[in-house]
């Protein structure tokens, strides 16, 4: 199972709490699965089709335990779509009017009978929990998330603004910056950071999945860290190595044109001590010496030295014609 999946499956399992979390939940269900089916004499019938079997089963406990309503289930093969299959759950037009008054779609008219206003539910989400019942009820809709081995992403496609506008609010309540953006013709509501991931995780109660995406988080960061250290190092060894090149050669250089000879006891040391180990560290050369010499010891010798290629090559090069 993919990482979006483990949590949808973690997020199914959650008991339902409170009633207004339950119509609230069901709210972003209907807003994000569901639809309504007019019959004609102001009958109709709600309607919710997905393809996760775990799903249809919440929101059918949800109507029946939870809202006490009588839900029927059936199943729908798709010959068009290499035979997949979708539950399809309903609430007949006996029950309809009640739960579509739950959602805020219906209201009664001026002679108490309810009427159609909307063709999507209205929640109102004044709690905590509310906000959580809704986000979740959101994504277990139509939500994604990336792998975190790959990358840090949530989103949720909305069906249209009002949705995206209603979503992207309870992120921001619950502390989450949230973006969206077109896709063919449909607005998406993503998510792009690990922290933010790692919140909304938390905010719709995933702790199980939020354990693995920061597991993922840290152990990213430390296979980071020290391949940025073996980098780090590994240029500090070729920059190392370039420097002892150089010093090998102004030596040389010295030795050919001057003779080590004519350099100071100390001097002459460290030149022979380079010319014996030039893929030895300053530091490691020191303790080539008897007694051993501090590492900026030897970086200072070994400065003096370079000033003496210096001139000794100023001295060698040729004098500037009339």
């Amino acid at each position: 199972m993919s990482f979006s999946s483990d949590a949808k499956a973690e997020l199914i399992r959650l008991p339902f709490g409170r009633n207004c979390c339950i119509v609230t939940e069901l709210s972003a269900l209907t807003q994000t699965t569901g639809s309504l089916s007019f019959h004609g004499g102001g009958r109709i019938s709600v309607t919710w089709e997905v393809e996760n079997t775990a799903l249809a089963r919440r929101i059918f406990r949800m109507l029946k335990d939870g809202l006490g309503f009588a839900p029927s289930l059936h199943f729908v093969q798709h010959a068009r779509l290499g035979g997949r299959r979708t539950c399809v759950l309903t609430v007949g037009e006996d029950e309809a009017p009640r739960l579509l008054t739950l959602l805020r779609m219906m209201e009664p008219d001026e002679n108490g009978t309810p009427v159609l206003r909307r063709t999507l539910p209205r929640p109102q989400i004044t709690r905590a929990c509310c906000r959580r019942a809704y986000l979740r009820g959101a994504f277990l809709g139509a939500g994604a998330i990336g792998s975190p081995d790959r990358g840090y992403r949530m989103e949720i496609a909305a069906r249209d603004e009002a949705l995206c506008g209603l979503a992207e609010k309870q992120f921001e309540h619950s502390g989450i910056t949230a973006s969206h953006y077109m896709r063919r013709g449909i607005p998406v509501i993503c998510l792009t950071d690990a922290q933010s991931v790692a919140d909304a995780l938390a905010v719709m109660e995933a702790p199980q999945a939020l354990m693995k995406l920061e597991n993922t988080r840290i152990t990213r960061q430390m296979r980071g860290a020290a391949n940025r250290a073996a980098n780090r190092d590994e240029h500090n060894t070729e920059r190392q190595l370039s420097a002892s090149q150089q010093q090998v050669e102004a030596i040389k250089f010295l030795a050919i044109h001057r003779g080590l000879f004519t350099l100071p006891p100390a001097l002459r040391e460290i030149a022979e001590l380079r010319l014996e180990h030039p893929d030895a560290s300053l530091e490691e050369l020191g303790q080539f010496r008897t007694p051993p010499l501090t590492k900026s010891g030897v970086s200072g010798r070994m400065r003096r030295l370079l000033r003496e290629a210096e001139e000794a090559f100023a001295a060698q090069a040729p004098e500037p014609g009339p």
